[in-house]
């Protein structure tokens, strides 16, 4: 494993961390065996969030056996006003076990009044302050997925690091990433470094993340010991010109408009797992799985044409989907007969 110094921060990080999402899909057992795999293959950083469910209550039960010092632990919260940050912190220390928390982070900062919100004098921003000042936070970060909305956050000064997605086929983020290093020092964090598992090889992925000198943490999510192994592989690998035009052929068969199963549309009111269709349909369409998709897409109790176009979960979208439309889309692969 590499480690880098994260920023200005001080802190000594794997340059591969692990990402929480993932874990909500798994029993506590089952997580604990992944975060063991990544001790043993040397990753120090974990990234979670209050929203991920019981990501922080599993990471929190593995790391009661830890040498906390051993691990740079980062979580963040949505909350954008002062008190609804404090009452986050602590919940997130109680949670995690933590007497502190390493970096945490002003979540998914999209918009032009969440930026207003958070930096006024009763937002979230001073509340995190207030327990940096205390010992209950080391570090402060903000995440978000719309580059101008928070290249303010970057020029403000007030924050360590800066989390955004990046990956071979989302550069968008680039400059701002950059002027996040050149400029003010910060530490970068890369999310959605695989697309939501749309990108493969996964490890070409990674490794070309990692080539970039603006990065210095990239997050992939792990629900087995086995993606941490070929994921840690990644970090000592180059990438094959084979492996370089093949993530080009899924770059441009992706373009924008997919799903990267961040899972923030969920819960759909009406019990639709969003994601998961729009997996299925990957499968069917991208993979060539066509029977496999069919018959799991058919065994679900909530398929795509259930949608009765409410639009709640494109107000929660962080990439603006058109996700009425798309699954429509998906209802028009997957609706009709079984393939041949």
């Amino acid at each position: 494993m590499r480690y880098t110094q994260l920023g200005s921060t001080g802190l000594k990080v794997s340059v591969l961390g692990f990402g929480g999402i993932p874990i909500q899909r798994v029993d506590p057992d089952q997580a604990v065996e992944i975060l063991a795999a990544c001790r043993q293959h040397g990753i120090n950083f974990i990234d979670t969030a209050r929203m991920y469910t019981d990501s922080e209550e599993k990471i929190g039960r593995f790391l009661g056996g830890e040498k906390r010092e051993d691990w740079c632990i980062a979580t963040k919260s949505v909350a954008r006003d002062y008190r609804g940050m404090e009452e986050e912190i602590q919940l997130s220390l109680r949670k995690l076990g933590c007497e502190y928390i390493d970096l945490y982070q002003l979540h998914n900062v999209g918009t032009e009044a969440d930026m207003q919100k958070i930096m006024e004098e009763d937002g979230a921003l001073a509340a995190a302050e207030k327990a940096q000042r205390d010992g209950y936070v080391r570090h402060i970060g903000i995440t978000g997925h719309k580059p101008e909305i928070l290249e303010p956050a970057v020029s403000s000064g007030k924050f360590s690091t800066i989390q955004l997605p990046f990956s071979p086929l989302e550069q968008q983020t680039k400059s701002l990433l950059e002027q996040a290093v050149n400029t003010e020092n910060m530490g970068t964090i890369a999310m959605k470094p695989l697309a939501g598992g749309a990108l493969g090889p996964a490890g070409a992925a990674l490794a070309y993340i990692l080539e970039q000198d603006f990065i210095d943490v990239v997050i992939p999510g792990m629900d087995c010991p086995d993606q941490v192994a070929t994921n840690c592989a990644a970090v000592s690998g180059q990438i094959s010109q084979q492996d370089k035009d093949k993530l080009q052929q899924v770059v441009e068969q992706l373009g924008n408009r997919f799903c990267r199963r961040c899972e923030y549309c969920k819960p759909c009111p009406h019990g639709l797992n969003i994601p998961v269709l729009f997996l299925m349909e990957g499968y069917y369409s991208r993979y060539n799985l066509k029977e496999w998709a069919w018959e799991r897409y058919h065994a679900m109790d909530k398929k795509a044409a259930d949608c009765v176009e409410c639009g709640i979960c494109e107000t929660r979208c962080p990439y603006d989907l058109p996700i009425r439309e798309m699954l429509a889309e998906v209802h028009d692969v997957l609706g009709g007969e079984k393939p041949d």
